[in-house]
């Protein structure tokens, strides 16, 4: 019996000694009010270890066609609470996800060397989760953003990353990093990196400018509805949110997926309409932000005078740059649209907030829709 005994507590101290070996995950806390003062604090990721790592039930997505923000890379992420019903999809609008609901994007960049200013314009794997994250000695965390469902509705929250890359901060002021963006041929452009002040994340993310109500933007079926790679299998990312029981199945042809504006297999005018909905479309909506300005650059906007062709401008003041229509079909160097997005002027370049460089491949892609349009303006 002594012996059994004495068997039985060298067990459990055994099983002690490889508990306390065993590292924890760390569990995502809801604060269904007050904001924490550091991102850790939420529990969504760990980065003690070196590397970016998700806690459970956090899920990584990304878009069929991404809104550009100064060559960043961006780690997408959402997590509901357990239990919490799931909620129906529609093809136009956000699903009405759970109070608790948060979901996160986290800005960064490859490192260009060991200044940590010195950041690389570098492809963003489409489709899985970046294997840079396995090492951030390799990165540059600049923010994490979040939009958190709370009973009154959703909020944004922003942090900022430390120095050491130990924690992000919380800022409702925002935050301006210089940095120094090398290209693959060894070009580099110095520009200053914007984190906005949670004015104006509200602003961006509130598209109808009646009810000013904020929510998310990318969390839609025509932006979801593509693969991603979970656990070593790609799946359709509607089908593993269903599957994890956040959203209603959905039969696929009810919806419409935006395209890939990358694809160079697909159409000039999908590639471009896809990248105008989703840079643009949150304020150049019928009822959003911007409805004054007549423009409407959403996906499904009929081809005509609201999408921007042979339309004069209403409130562009100097964003004119000198042009006197918005699309001049088969004449993008005559479109003010394309001026707008070239520019890196304030108070003349578009999108407004989120940039400081002009996307070049954004813009050669507009450029191409514009000069394959047929007509002309009358002068």
């Amino acid at each position: 019996m002594i012996r059994i005994t004495a068997i039985l507590v060298s067990l459990g101290l055994m099983a002690a000694s490889l508990a306390a070996c065993t590292p924890e995950r760390t569990a995502v806390v809801s604060h269904p009010e007050q904001n924490p003062e550091r991102l850790s604090a939420w529990g969504l990721f760990d980065v003690s270890s070196g590397a970016f790592e998700l806690s459970d039930g956090v899920i990584p997505y990304d878009l069929n066609a991404p809104l550009f923000t100064d060559y960043a890379h961006k780690l997408r992420t959402i997590w509901v609470p357990e239990g919490a019903p799931a909620a129906a999809l529609n093809a136009g609008g956000v699903p009405d996800l759970p109070v608790g609901t948060v979901i996160s994007k986290t800005f960064y960049y490859p490192r260009a060397g060991g200044d940590a200013a010195s950041v690389s314009k570098a492809d963003d794997p489409i489709g899985e989760f970046n294997p840079i994250l396995g090492d951030l000695d390799g990165v540059r965390l600049m923010e994490t953003r979040l939009l958190v469902r709370r009973e009154q509705g959703w909020e944004p929250v922003s942090y900022v990353w430390n120095a050491a890359q130990t924690d992000a901060v919380l800022t409702r002021i925002g935050d301006a990093a210089p940095l120094t963006l090398v290209d693959p041929d060894g070009e580099s452009a110095d520009f200053t990196y914007i984190v906005p002040d949670i004015n104006q994340c509200s602003g961006c993310h509130a598209p109808n400018n009646t009810t000013r109500a904020i929510e998310p933007l990318g969390v839609r079926a025509r932006h979801l509805d593509k693969t991603y790679t979970h656990d070593g299998g790609s799946v359709n990312q509607l089908t593993l949110l269903a599957d994890r029981g956040i959203l209603e199945e959905t039969e696929a042809d009810q919806l419409f997926a935006n395209a890939d504006w990358t694809d160079t297999s697909l159409s000039v005018d999908q590639r471009a309409r896809s990248y105008l909905d989703i840079n643009c479309s949150h304020c150049h909506n019928p009822v959003g932000p911007a409805d004054t300005s007549g423009l409407d650059l959403t996906v499904d906007a009929e081809i005509g005078p609201a999408l921007g062709v042979c339309k004069l401008p209403i409130a562009a003041g100097s964003g004119t740059g000198g042009r006197a229509f918005s699309i001049v079909p088969g004449a993008p160097d005559d479109s003010i649209l394309v001026y707008r997005l070239e520019t890196t002027k304030p108070g003349a370049m578009m999108p407004e907030l989120g940039r400081a460089l002009s996307h070049v491949e954004g813009v050669m892609l507009i450029r191409e829709w514009i000069a394959e349009m047929d007509g002309s303006c009358a002068s």
